[in-house]
Formats: structure tokens, sequence, C-alpha cells
């Protein structure tokens, strides 16, 4: 019988130093699709906060926009250790052997802020849907009739699509009784602004710039919009929307060239997926995560594991509420403002 209880402490205490060992002192690996919008800097400095809190290892690379990039990318980040893997995915298709390789590895996969249609990776995001219905609303709420152009994201990225059934969900009706008309809807190869600059640019010469509203998925795509209505001296007469509350976006906001950024503080978003890769590489399960429902509403209706954060629209009227949260501050958000914004005053 000793012998017996000797064998089981042992066994305690071995499997209390492996809880431990798993505990911290984990490898992270971050793939970033790309480094060119100002709000995965914001990000990444949220994923790297929670991981020095935590006491474990932040590791990334960026694909630059290139999906080979990115399969090859992850690859590396398992060479080197990763005990989890945080994926933002250029292309969720296209990077579908690496999000593979890392599950028969056993390596958990948290796809970030965009769905990786997979059961093994647990999806972390915004309610872009919802991110949609906000950005529709506030453009309809100034121009509840006209001529509208939508500036969808990246044909690659399954968010754009969820953006803009959630934009539509919001306006089909006024559409379908013909007090809005659609003259003007394309994709946004790789979020880039000036793909959205010139698409902006084809719609206003197909429509005579006869523009009333312009629907745009995001901040970048936003600010290419604007630049090409400011060209034809439109800024500020037609309603803009956006997305991500980048700088640059809420000043065009208090300068009134852009109506609305959809707020998804991604210091929450960062912090959150941080603390799920920790946990999943832990040995917690996917249905373990605080807060997790399932999520079936992607393209091919795969059930995935997911937590969904609220996104919030920021307008002239509420800009003080990314000043207080100290997203940016009164300065840089108020440069140039007009005296009718509350916040700037």
């Amino acid at each position: 019988m000793k012998s017996i209880l000797k064998l089981m402490a042992g066994a305690a205490i071995i499997a209390s130093m492996h809880s431990a060992a798993i505990a911290k002192d984990l490898v992270i690996g971050v793939s970033w699709s790309n480094f060119q919008e100002e709000r995965w800097k914001t990000d990444e400095a949220a994923i790297k906060a929670a991981l020095e809190a935590s006491g474990d290892k932040y590791i990334s690379a960026d694909a630059q926009s290139s999906a080979a990039k990115q399969l090859t990318d992850i690859e590396s980040l398992i060479a080197q250790g990763a005990n989890a893997l945080i994926v933002l995915a250029q292309d969720s298709d296209a990077i579908g052997p690496a999000i593979e390789k890392a599950a028969a590895e056993g390596i958990p996969v948290v796809g970030y802020d965009r769905l990786i249609e997979n059961p093994d990776a647990f999806y972390i995001t915004f309610d872009n849907k919802e991110v949609g219905r906000l950005q529709a609303r506030e453009v309809f709420k100034q121009k509840p009739e006209g001529n509208f152009v939508f500036i969808k994201g990246s044909s690659a990225d399954p968010n754009a699509d969820f953006l803009f059934s959630g934009q539509l969900e919001v306006l089909k009706e006024a559409i379908d009784a013909g007090k809005i008309k659609n003259v003007g809807e394309a994709y946004t190869d790789g979020w880039k602004p000036e793909n959205a600059q010139k698409n902006m640019e084809q719609f206003l010469t197909a429509n005579d710039n006869k523009v009333d509203a312009v629907v745009a998925s995001n901040d970048g795509t936003a600010g290419g919009a604007i630049a090409a209505l400011d060209a034809q001296g439109l800024a500020g007469s037609v309603p803009v929307s956006g997305q991500d509350a980048d700088k640059a976006a809420l000043n065009r906001v208090a300068l009134g060239t852009q109506t609305v950024s959809v707020w998804k503080d991604s210091r929450e978003l960062g912090k959150k997926a941080a603390e799920i890769a920790v946990a999943l590489a832990g040995g917690k399960t996917m249905d373990e995560v605080e807060g997790v429902q399932t999520f079936n509403g992607g393209p091919k209706g795969v059930a995935m594991k997911s937590v969904f954060l609220a996104p919030l629209a920021i307008t002239k009227d509420n800009l003080n509420v990314v000043i207080d949260a100290g997203w940016i501050s009164k300065e840089e958000a108020c440069q140039g403002a007009k005296s009718d914004v509350a916040a700037c005053k």
C-alpha cells in the first residue's frame, strides 16, 4: 500500500510540475497579414502587454499583404516553438494548409478579427454585421434617399461580406422602395486606401459626380473615398462611413468629412485574444473559454467556437467617448475642427 501511495504522490508531483510548466513561459506566435493600417500596432501592443502580464513570450511575423508569405510565416512560427498561434488572415482560404498543420501538431489557433473557417481554429472578433449596421444607420440618418456607393473590403476577407450584409439589413427597405439607388459597389483589394480611391473615382465619373452617400467599410477605404470626393469639391457634403477609429478618421469626423467611424476597442480585442491563446495552450478546451458561443454564419456554415465583442459608432456627437477613454487626445481629434463639435469646445 505504501509503495502505491508513493507512486500516486510521485504522479501528483509530476502532474503538478507539468501544470506549472504550461501555465507560464509559453510562446505565442502572432501572424499579421500586414502592418499598413494604424490599428494593428494598437492590437499588437495590447497582445504584448497581456503576454508580459502572464509571463509568456511574444513572437510575430508580418506577411506584408501576401497570402503566400503568411503560409511560410506560420510554418516559421511553429518551427520557432510557438505553443499557440494568433492569426490575422490575409486570405483565410489560402492559409488553410498552415492551419491544418498547426492543428495536426496540437497547436491551438486563434483566428483574430477575421474568420478562418476551420473548426480547429477559435474565432475572436467584434460583431462585424453589427458594425455594418451601425455604419449604414449613421449614413442613412444623413441621407435617407439618393445615390449610394458601397466601398467594400477585400474579397479575400470574410469580414467584407459580413459588413456588407449588415449594411444591407439597414438599407434594404429603402432600396426596395426606390428611395436609395445603388450606383456603385466594389471590393477593395487588400483593403488598401489607394484602391478605394480608384474605385470611388470611377463611380464619380460614371455618375457625373451625382453620389449622395458612401458606405465605406473601414477608415482606410473611407480615407480613399474622401480623397476622391475632395478632388471634386464634394468632401463634407457627402456622408461617408468607416470603422476602426483611426486617429486620422476621428479627426475627419470632427472636421465633418467623415460621418462615423465604428470604434472597435482593439486594446480589448488584443488582450482577450492573448488570454484565450494562453488558456488554450495551457490545456483549456475551446468550450471552457469565458464567453464562448457557437457561430456558424460563415460562407461554409462551419460551426466555430467564438467570442464576439461589441462595437460602438463614433460621430461628432459622441467624440468625447474615445477622448475620455484615452484612445486619442483632444488635440489629435480636434485639430482644425468646427465649433459645433461639443468634444472640441
